[in-house]
């Protein structure tokens, strides 16, 4: 959003410079991105004087001339047609940069004539694009500064151009009444207010509007009236030069006045040559394929639903967006229809989305405009047209009716307070609220029209806490709530999560983050794949279905880093999988990979490939952070992608699985194409058993001060006998007194036999209430040999 000071100035009576404006701006919310001030660069400009020219001796084109400035006289070579004896110019001295040529000046020869600087036309300058000629001023002392001329006899060229963001919830910060009201609200001048006074038509109307009914919720308000024997041409300078000051190219008087109330009023206007238009205008909606050529020379064909203003030609208008060619003004129009509506701000944003028209009445009716503004703006353009351009008013012509805006909410001072910190007085709350057009009636404030953001309560806060400044607020340290532990923010699972990232870190793990989605190969390696998974309108290719488990993308990164030479690696993450397309079917999960070795090569000895074995330390170390229980049971039959040998299901029970560890198939390995060793983990840690109490203490350590006793026992059994049934059995004996069990030597052949194994394993046995005797150590060793025997059909060995 554009605007010049003097037009600010228009609507705030204000002695502020362009600086305090600009600060006071940007802490109301309405940032400045940029002052453009056109006297910074003419400020090195003075006047001269020409007192004698004559034609180049070797050009016939080219006048050598004698002008006086306030460093005496300087010949300057000028081409300009223009260039004669008598007139006051601006000159531009060796060293200056010339802003419209990008260049700085210096002293030249042209065909053999010394050239000490030049004389400036308005295009060299950036004051327009006029270079026909030089600049002549009709007056003005020699040595005087160009921008004070400027200031004095056309301060229009000199005008500072102020650059603010509009953030989407301020569409009254898109007129410039608005903004001045803001300013004043703020205590930095007085709003400019006039008293409104309606045009009176002398005739009907000979246009007729009406909207369809299914097209009201989106215009429910039209009005619009026909001004004849008009005189449209060039617009008068002042109206010009503010228009292109802010990057707008005058057209003529009429369409210029339209753009005029768009930027002052945020009153988006339409002017149609009431000559071209064929019967009354109907607004109603497109039924599909009827195409209009806009004022842009591009033709747009509308899709079903979309609005337009039609005649009995057909569409002659993008509803709020943009007008139609055919019926557009010229300078031969004489009679012209001018129009003020009201539409509904989401059908515009979305019609002008998939016409991809960007307008200036697009911009500012999808973002929202004053609907209770919408005669009045007629009226006050209606009475610059008769000024500008002359001729006779109708009547006004109305369809449909104002829609109801009014809202209104407490005022509650105290909020203040409590919502931001500031502690201002309700007095001049109340005095904020009034001067940003807010109506007070004992403790409720009801909101103007212009502002559809003020939504509640709150907003009112905000406003005051606006005006008043935010800058003014002062750290104060918080009070004491309640005394004791406050009520944990975050959920269990939550915190166990964010235990799981730390524990993985610290055992030297990246954490990835990824995709949901992978591709359909990669999700049919760990069960998934299937249509229930699969994406009705996926990203890519790559991303086609949900992701059945975390390892697929912690296996492509790994395959990304080792493409760029990273080939040992520790990744992790933490997030969902899906086992089914529908709301509920999936489950969180933690995993993990570790590639290659485990760490590089040194003198001390080779470097050594990851293993199970150190998967299955981090996993039981992050189950141990998350609260898992110490004991638990090793099982096989985990899901094919992982080593039929080499993996292990942690569980608690044989349906209660609380993670998996191991190594993956060697066929997954190579169609992820991976290099080297690779061996995983993955957690269910909603399968982990809450605590029975929820409390924010902890339970008390318990340890024992008794000795502890080990037993070492070696049972003869079957080769194919897994040492984990011989642990688990041996665990079993006694849940209370046995705290370990290891396996820790492993014998084959020999007077064993063939088909035989001997498995040494020790049991470490703590007692809590009694120190063991031999008796208490007999019976629990006769109820291990029990068990394992039972359990694996081995005998003791002798």
């Amino acid at each position: 959003m554009k605007f010049t000071l003097s037009w600010l100035k228009d609507h705030l009576d204000t002695d502020a410079s362009v600086d305090e404006i600009a600060e006071t701006l940007t802490d109301l919310g309405l940032e400045v991105e940029e002052i453009s001030n056109p006297g910074d660069r003419l400020k090195d400009f003075t006047l001269g004087y020409v007192k004698h020219a004559e034609k180049h001796p070797d050009a016939d084109k080219l006048r050598v001339c004698k002008v006086d400035t306030d460093e005496g006289e300087m010949q300057i070579i000028c081409g300009a047609p223009n260039a004669r004896e008598g007139i006051t110019v601006v000159v531009c001295k060796p060293g200056m940069y010339i802003p419209g040529l990008d260049i700085t000046i210096g002293v030249g020869k042209i065909r053999g004539v010394e050239s000490f600087g030049m004389m400036a036309s308005e295009r060299e300058l950036e004051l327009s694009d006029e270079h026909d000629g030089i600049i002549e001023l009709p007056s003005g002392e020699v040595g005087d500064r160009f921008v004070d001329w400027l200031a004095e006899n056309q301060p229009a060229k000199v005008d500072p151009v102020i650059e603010i963001a509009i953030t989407p919830n301020r569409p009254d910060a898109l007129g410039i009444h608005g903004i001045a009201r803001d300013l004043a609200a703020r205590g930095l001048g007085t709003l400019k207010t006039s008293d409104f006074a309606p045009v009176a038509g002398n005739f009907a109307c000979p246009i007729k509007v009406t909207i369809d009914e299914d097209t009201q919720d989106g215009c429910p308000l039209f009005t619009g009236r026909l001004i004849k024997g008009v005189k449209n041409g060039p617009s008068p300078q002042w109206l010009q030069d503010r228009l292109t000051a802010i990057g707008l190219r005058p057209i003529s008087t009429l369409v210029d006045i339209t753009n005029f109330f768009t930027y002052d009023q945020n009153r988006p206007l339409h002017v149609f040559d009431a000559a071209k238009v064929a019967g009354d205008l109907r607004v109603h909606r497109a039924a599909g394929g009827e195409t209009l050529k806009a004022l842009d020379e591009k033709e747009y064909t509308f899709a079903p639903g979309q609005m337009v203003i039609s005649d009995d030609n057909g569409a002659e208008s993008i509803a709020g967006i943009m007008g139609g060619e055919d019926t557009g003004c010229t300078d031969e129009t004489v009679d012209v229809f001018l129009e003020s509506a009201f539409w509904d701000h989401v059908q515009i944003a979305l019609a002008g989305r998939a016409l991809k028209i960007n307008s200036d009445a697009r911009y500012r009716f999808e973002r929202g405009v004053d609907p209770e503004f919408t005669i009045q703006g007629l009226h006050l353009a209606t009475q610059m047209i008769l000024e500008l351009c002359g001729g006779e008013a109708s009547e006004v012509v109305i369809a449909g009716d104002v829609p109801d805006h009014s809202r209104a909410y407490r005022l509650d001072a105290e909020r203040v307070q409590s919502l931001v910190g500031m502690d201002i007085p309700e007095s001049d709350q109340r005095q904020t609220l009034t001067r940003l057009g807010f109506r007070l009636e004992g403790n409720m404030a009801h909101v103007p029209s212009w502002r559809p953001d003020v939504q509640g309560e709150a907003d009112l806060v905000e406003e005051v806490a606006r005006i008043a400044s935010l800058t003014k607020l002062q750290g104060k340290p918080l009070a004491r709530m309640t005394d004791g532990i406050p009520k944990a923010v975050m959920t269990p699972q939550q915190r166990r999560q964010q235990m799981a990232r730390r524990t993985a870190a610290s055992l030297g793990y990246n954490e990835v983050v990824s995709y949901t989605f992978i591709d359909q190969a990669s999700a049919a390696l760990f069960g998934g794949g299937d249509d229930a998974t699969m994406l009705a309108n996926p990203i890519s290719s790559e991303m086609s279905h949900m992701r059945p488990a975390l390892l697929p993308g912690l296996l492509q990164a790994a395959a990304r880093n080792q493409a760029r030479g990273f080939m040992d690696l520790a990744l992790f993450e933490v997030g969902p999988a899906f086992h089914g397309g529908e709301p509920g079917e999936q489950h969180n999960l933690i995993s993990g990979i570790l590639v290659g070795n485990t760490g590089p090569k040194d003198v001390h000895g080779a470097a050594r490939g990851v293993d199970t074995f150190d998967a299955k330390a981090d996993i039981e170390a992050i189950l141990a952070a998350i609260g898992a229980p110490a004991k638990v049971q090793i099982l096989r039959g985990a899901q094919d992608w992982w080593h039929p040998g080499r993996h292990g299901k942690i569980c608690l029970g044989p349906k209660k699985v609380l993670g998996i560890f191991g190594e993956l198939h060697p066929k997954v390995i190579n169609a992820m194409g991976i290099k080297g060793p690779v061996v995983a983990f993955s957690i269910w840690p909603d399968e982990v058993p809450l605590p029975r109490k929820s409390g924010a203490t902890r339970a008390a350590l318990g340890q024992s001060d008794l000795q502890a006793v080990e037993r070492d026992f070696a049972f003869v059994v079957d080769a194919e006998v897994e040492a984990l049934t011989l642990v688990n059995a041996a665990s079993g004996a006694d849940k209370a007194l046995i705290t370990d069990v290891r396996i820790f030597d492993e014998f084959i052949g020999g007077s064993l036999g063939e088909g035989k194994k001997s498995l040494a394993l020790t049991v470490r046995l703590q007692p809590s209430d009694k120190t063991l005797k031999e008796k208490d150590i007999e019976a629990v060793s006769e109820k291990i040999i029990a068990k394992v025997t039972k359990a694996t059909g081995g005998t003791l060995r002798g």
